[in-house]
């Protein structure tokens, strides 16, 4: 008798991808076989997930102009139809969606074919594709402590990268009075051009003494990294530019404070590893989802948070200049963000996928 199949069904961005990716690696450990529903970008992922067993929906984007968003929904007809084929050809034990267009039309085909399926919400409001097939899912898993539009959620955190959990026992380094302060920047795939502008203002508002004690990586988007360079290398800052970094988990762990935008995949991973922070919202987040992801860690005691519209240089080169002064604060809201992390929450949602697959062999 084969091991049980679980579906997956991710859209293709890392907010999607990295949970989906995670809970593989779980559920494979427990001997389940897993296969992917993605869309277009999803089927290009690389890493772990990139090596199972990948279906692509023939789905449209929806966004854009009116047109292009009534072919998007209008895609969701045959998406259902090749779901409900494939589930019927795979028939998997479960079916979990991470949101995503395809997430859709495939937990709609496994509400059909009866098979047992759960959705894994990343932030802390729940996302719209989620919310159209939230009625029919069996399990809702949250990733904080209360989901706005999902109050039985089931609260299992947010699935992170397995660099980020091996970080999470690293040490962090309270600064010492006088001594340097290393200031992570970190934009995420929107907004990120917010913290090209204001992040070295701030610094050039610093007196030279303060300016000099600053380590800062910065992540900021491909056509500013020569401008942001230019800036840190004027004020004799010493500085490292760059758009990607393939190591962020590392680099969040070796931070000592991090400014960053408060995507859920961002949150999660800070408060895994471990790092006070600076959360600005991207303002642009549908329904406002990343002030709430924001909200969370900060009601924790792990950050602070400042709205787009009040992210000023003033407001940035104020708060560096009392945290150079005295760094005590960071060493206790590192302990809140530590104290925050769910670096299991890849091992507790994979119990509740186990419950809902026994269900089906039941």
């Amino acid at each position: 008798m084969s091991a049980p199949l679980v579906l997956l069904a991710a859209g293709g961005t890392g907010g999607h991808v990295f949970p989906a990716e995670a809970l593989a690696g779980a559920l494979a450990a427990r001997g389940f076989r897993l296969a992917l529903v993605t869309d277009d970008r999803g089927a290009r992922y690389g890493g772990e997930l990139g090596k199972l067993e990948t279906h692509r929906l023939p789905l449209r984007k929806m966004t854009g102009g009116l047109a292009r968003k009534f072919l998007g929904a209008l895609s969701l007809i045959p998406g259902f139809l090749a779901a409900r084929t494939l589930i019927a050809r795979l028939r998997p034990a479960a079916v979990v969606g991470f949101g995503g267009y395809p997430s859709l039309p495939t937990l709609a085909a496994a509400a059909v074919a009866r098979v047992p399926a759960a959705l894994h919400e990343q932030n802390a409001v729940l996302g719209r594709t989620n919310r159209l097939i939230a009625g029919r899912a069996d399990a809702i898993a949250g990733s904080f402590a209360r989901t706005r539009g999902a109050p039985d959620a089931v609260h299992v955190g947010n699935p992170v990268r397995a660099a980020a959990i091996g970080l999470r026992a690293s040490t962090y380094v309270i600064p010492a009075p006088g001594g340097e302060l290393r200031l992570l920047v970190t934009g995420g795939s929107q907004g990120a051009s917010i913290f090209g502008r204001v992040v070295p203002a701030a610094v050039s508002a610093l007196a030279p003494e303060l300016r000099a004690r600053l380590r800062i990586v910065q992540q900021t988007r491909a056509e500013d990294a020569d401008a942001v360079t230019a800036a840190y290398a004027e004020m004799g800052v010493a500085a490292e530019v760059a758009p990607f970094f393939a190591d962020l988990p590392a680099r969040i762990a070796d931070a000592q404070i991090a400014v960053a935008r408060a995507g859920a995949s961002t949150v999660a991973e800070l408060a895994c590893i471990g790092r006070p922070a600076i959360l600005v919202p991207y303002p642009h987040a549908t329904d406002d989802h990343q002030t709430a992801n924001a909200e969370a860690l900060a009601q924790a005691g792990g950050a602070w948070t400042v709205a787009d519209a009040e992210f000023t240089p003033a407001w940035l080169a104020a708060r560096l200049e009392a945290l150079l002064a005295d760094p005590a604060p960071l060493a206790r809201m590192a302990q809140a963000a530590w104290g925050f992390g769910k670096p299991d929450a890849a091992e507790r949602l994979a119990d509740l996928v186990e419950k809902l697959a026994q269900r089906r062999a039941a």
